[in-house]
């Protein structure tokens, strides 16, 4: 007999794809998620392609009932809810606390205090945990650079320095031990969520795992969202013939990983005991350039609008990440399948599919402004 998982914010761009994969692999699924109208809209592509295969709990992590509801007869819980936007989360720190940090409590107290059936939890955690990540300085090695300072940036010098010499460094790969530095709220919270979820499971006897996602994109990937997803945002822009604005130089980078990947690693911690009780990155293992992302796209979508790069900057952003892969690949034999190319192809033939959403991206940059967190 399969088991029944629970997916929070299962309507959700990852949790959503994990829902029909585990479906079509004869698991039971139910979903917990509140639908936030900044994901989904009005009307959720992501919540219509799920809403008949599933059990769906229109409900909240941030209240007891609904995490009791949801979890009767649940087997396995991935823990996927979450408020996801990194600049956001510098101003709505009440918001992104209660969901990310004391939803997740909420869920810890029940399987700590009450009956239940669940097996495993899988939580996910981010690559923001690790902030600046991992460099190599050629006097002092391995180091991992504290955040920015803001008089640097001002002066258009991007690139983070040695913490002990002030030296240009080299990027690094980030691997599962590099040093959690979180630069932002969200990547605080998000580093809360790991550890109380690996703490708490393990003194129950629970096998949990912690899956540190890098970049996720691909098809169904929210296109209503200014706040997360430079996919997602670019991509916004072009289609209602706006010019795009890169912050820094534009050759700050990320680790953009392809939405199938991402659900294929979380299936193998779902079913392998390799798995339990370890944190895992998830991601491509290569780094991509913001100006790649931009010029890509543009050319993906035969758009006449211009590329200006204005030397903006928000606080709480880092300058670079690209994970480490090698613990994933050894213990559950993990390899993406997709590179950036094939990846973003993919997302822009889905892109052209939907309808052009507002571009309210100005919208977040303003609300940023005016908290002095863009410059």
């Amino acid at each position: 007999m399969k088991k029944n998982v629970l997916i929070t914010g299962g309507a959700g761009f990852i949790g959503s794809n994990l829902a029909l994969t585990l479906i079509e692999k004869g698991y039971n699924i139910t979903v917990l998620d509140s639908l936030s109208e900044q994901i989904h809209g009005e009307n959720s592509s992501l919540y219509e392609s799920i809403k008949d295969k599933v059990n769906f709990i229109k409900g909240d992590v941030r209240r007891k009932t609904d995490w009791e509801n949801a979890l009767k007869d649940q087997h396995v819980v991935v823990h996927l809810a979450a408020e996801t936007g990194t600049g956001q989360s510098m101003y709505e720190v009440q918001k992104y606390v209660d969901v990310n940090i004391n939803g997740t409590a909420l869920l810890l107290d029940h399987l700590v205090n009450e009956p239940h059936n669940v097996e495993k939890v899988i939580v996910a955690s981010s690559r923001a945990i690790y902030g600046e990540g991992k460099y190599s300085c050629e006097t002092h090695g391995d180091v991992y650079p504290v955040e920015r300072e803001e008089s640097h940036l001002l002066q258009g010098d991007f690139e983070p320095k040695c913490p002990q010499c002030g030296k240009e460094l080299t990027l690094a790969k980030t691997d599962e031990n590099s040093k959690i530095h979180p630069s932002s709220v969200y990547g605080i919270t998000k580093q809360n969520q790991e550890q109380m979820v690996l703490n708490v499971c393990r003194s129950v006897n629970i096998p949990a795992v912690a899956f540190r996602y890098q970049n996720v994109y691909g098809p169904g990937q929210s296109l209503k969202n200014p706040y997360t997803g430079i996919l997602s945002i670019f991509s916004t822009q072009i289609r209602n013939g706006n010019d795009i604005n890169i912050f820094e130089d534009g050759e700050e980078s990320r680790d953009f990983v392809f939405i199938d990947d991402v659900v294929n690693a979380t299936v193998l911690g779902l079913e392998m005991e390799e798995a339990n009780y370890e944190v895992f990155n998830v991601g491509s293992g290569i780094q991509t350039t913001v100006m790649d992302v931009a010029t890509t796209l543009k050319e993906k979508y035969k758009s006449p609008v211009s590329i200006e790069v204005t030397g903006n900057f928000r606080l709480g952003d880092i300058r670079h990440n690209v994970a480490d892969l090698s613990k994933i690949k050894e213990k559950l034999g993990f390899t993406p399948r997709y590179d950036f190319k094939t990846g973003v192809s993919k997302f822009v033939e889905w892109v052209q599919s939907q309808e052009v959403n507002e571009d309210n991206y100005s919208k977040s940059i303003d609300e940023m402004k005016a908290k002095g967190l863009f410059k």
